[in-house]
């Protein structure tokens, strides 16, 4: 029981840290996106490298890092992460936080989809419907912004396709983003020197204070990784995705009530569709759990 309820508490501190996280990247201006994405690269193996050491898991990575299949998997996803962290830095810093919120409202579908389209995975019923509401949800926002949303698009597939590289990886998500931001560390650092020498960084230019909240970035995508997986293995993965939702709930309000984007009465709808559709595929997930549940017990 004690064990169950600091599971809680881990993991509504790490997705409350992820909720609040578009209040921190508009205090990196006016470093641009990629420059916040390279710092945020390079601060992150520095601080999860110290974890690695401080955890003695120097052991672990290295055979991980030696297995060639694992490593493929690992740099597709390294690909991906970078991408979205990119994204939602450029969506938060460019006043697009509601649609960056619905990037994670609808990563659960797209996480679905990708089950159906890579691993062969057969919908149930209540799965298809969540699609299909999900589906009307894109069009109704499509045109009411008169685009896409690409953002949220672009968002839910990279992490999408991030988290099935990290199944097939079967990796510890400390070591692998280890060696995800390794494998990004040397083309960060690059670009960082190259923006420096042509006198376009931000880094040091605007007082010890930005310069530390740059170097900050680090720690902020180490902390609540750690406290994730500390929930992770004290709670059920049904209770980690029930409270998944806590991140873009957060963040949508941040962009509705603390930076004022509007909501015309079309986009609540189309936003109205994406919780309708989530909440088809939560309900039909938790009782089929159930159904399943007596089944599996000897």
């Amino acid at each position: 029981m004690q064990s169950s309820r600091s599971g809680l508490v881990y993991g509504f501190l790490a997705y409350l840290t992820w909720g609040f996280f578009p209040l921190y990247w508009p205090l990196l201006e006016p470093a641009g996106p990629v420059e916040v994405l390279a710092h945020r690269i390079v601060w992150s193996v520095l601080a999860v490298g110290a974890l690695i050491l401080g955890l003695r898991r120097w052991q672990r990575l290295k055979l991980v890092a030696a297995d060639r299949r694992r490593m493929g998997f690992i740099a597709v996803g390294a690909v991906t992460i970078a991408v979205n962290w990119g994204m939602y830095i450029y969506g938060v810093n460019s006043g697009q936080v509601v649609e960056a919120s619905l990037g994670y409202f609808i990563n659960p579908l797209i996480t679905i989809l990708l089950g159906v389209l890579v691993m062969g995975e057969r919908l149930r019923v209540g799965q298809w419907v969540g699609l299909a509401i999900a589906l009307g949800a894109v069009v109704q926002l499509s045109v009411e912004a008169g685009r896409l949303p690409w953002i949220a698009l672009a968002l839910a597939f990279s992490f999408g396709t991030y988290g099935l590289m990290k199944k097939k990886a079967d990796v510890g998500s400390t070591e692998g983003l280890a060696l995800e931001t390794a494998i990004l560390s040397p083309l960060a650092l690059a670009y960082l020197v190259w923006l420096s020498v042509a006198g376009g960084g931000a880094f040091g230019h605007f007082g010890w204070g930005h310069a530390l909240l740059l170097a900050g970035t680090g720690v902020v995508t180490a902390v609540p990784l750690l406290l994730f997986g500390a929930a992770a293995v004290r709670i059920s993965m049904t209770t980690m995705g029930v409270m998944q939702y806590l991140v873009p709930i957060l963040q949508f309000a941040i962009g509705v009530f603390v930076y004022h984007e509007q909501m015309s009465t079309p986009r609540w709808i189309g936003f109205g569709l994406v919780w309708l559709a989530l909440v088809v595929i939560t309900t039909e997930s938790l009782a089929h759990r159930r159904r399943v549940a007596p089944a599996l017990v000897p």
